[in-house]
């Protein structure tokens, strides 16, 4: 009898070493073993993105990936039941426990939000819409939106000065409306104390910066000519002459010719600066930093007058009497020609 006793406490002992060796080499080698040694890779999950489509999602980034352990941790927290959308990053090498934790919990990795100088909301509602969840037409609603934008202290004419372009960090997931409030007060930031006293020193406030701003981009894309076409505006402004910028003239139109004529000129609009003095009412275009920052630290010259460089380059000569600009006009203009550039 003892004999059995014994025998069976050897064989209990036996199966609880072997039990709680499984369980410890099932909580290693599968629940806290790593999800992928290859790299790290994003997860877009949208709203009600199942933890089977997880899991396939990650399989399709690595073949090679163990996603066991994954499920497991999921269907333990009962994820399916609150999915969290947003952008989520797969560390090679994390845990099943951490990647799962990650996701269920909702800890979202940033994006950086890339906005470039464009003309129109809504290429900027689109160019968003490719880098977050959201799509272009909710951007454009938001953008649109005259409740919205009056308050946040805009219109939609000034809509322009709202969004600066540059990178930011955000969640994929961000609300339109959110983003749009967020990039109003990044706007706020830029506008320091140091810049908005050369505002003031220069006799412009920031809706009239961001307007001029918005001007020069449109007539030099070479960044080392912002300062001088910002001076030959603050020339014209100060002599109390027409700006005669071609690019509001375009705006006004709506349209972008190949060529400026004398008729389009006389399109009626408060933007065409051929008939109206001073700056137009609204910036003509979303602007850049460097083109503010060129207007508040413009180049101090002579010069009145500007025309595109016979040889395409993007540069402009300058000219400070009428007599030679007309010089500079006719070689631009026999180039033109040349290319059989008529409108």
């Amino acid at each position: 009898m003892k004999r059995k006793v014994r025998k069976f406490l050897r064989t209990s002992a036996i199966l609880t070493v072997l039990t709680v060796s499984g369980i410890a080499a099932l909580y290693k080698f599968v629940l806290i073993a790593p999800v992928t040694q290859g790299h790290d890779f994003d997860l877009y999950l949208y709203p009600n993105t199942s933890a089977q489509e997880i899991v396939s999602m990650i399989s399709e980034a690595d073949s090679e990936a163990r996603t066991f352990g994954l499920q497991c941790w999921l269907k333990l927290w009962k994820y399916d039941l609150n999915p969290k959308s947003g952008c989520y990053t797969v560390r090679s090498m994390a845990s099943a426990k951490n990647v799962a934790g990650t996701i269920n919990s909702g800890r979202q990795t940033p994006v950086n939000l890339t906005l470039r100088s464009v003309r129109k909301t809504g290429q900027i509602a689109r160019d968003i819409s490719r880098q977050i969840m959201a799509d272009s037409a909710q951007i454009a609603s938001i953008l649109n939106d005259e409740a919205i934008l009056d308050s946040l202290g805009y219109t939609q004419a000034t809509v322009y000065c709202m969004i600066m372009p540059n990178t930011y960090q955000v969640y994929w997931n961000v609300s339109p409306r959110a983003l749009v409030e967020r990039l109003a007060s990044e706007r706020e930031i830029f506008w320091n104390s140091e810049r908005r006293e050369k505002a003031a020193a220069i006799g412009l406030d920031q809706l009239q910066v961001t307007t001029l701003a918005s001007i020069i981009e449109e007539e030099t894309a070479m960044a080392d000519e912002l300062p001088m076409v910002a001076g030959l505006y603050m020339n014209r402004l100060h002599k109390g002459m027409l700006l005669q910028a071609d690019p509001t003239v375009i705006f006004a139109l709506g349209e972008r010719p190949k060529r400026v004529l004398k008729a389009h000129l006389q399109v009626d609009s408060p933007y065409n600066t051929y008939k109206h003095a001073g700056l137009p009412p609204a910036p003509i275009r979303f602007v850049n930093s460097r083109s503010i920052d060129a207007v508040l630290n413009y180049t101090q010259h002579q010069y009145i007058y500007m025309c595109a460089k016979e040889d395409f380059s993007g540069y402009h000569n300058f000219a400070a009497s009428y007599s030679k600009h007309m010089e500079n006009a006719r070689r631009y203009q026999r180039a033109l020609n040349q290319r059989g550039i008529t409108k």
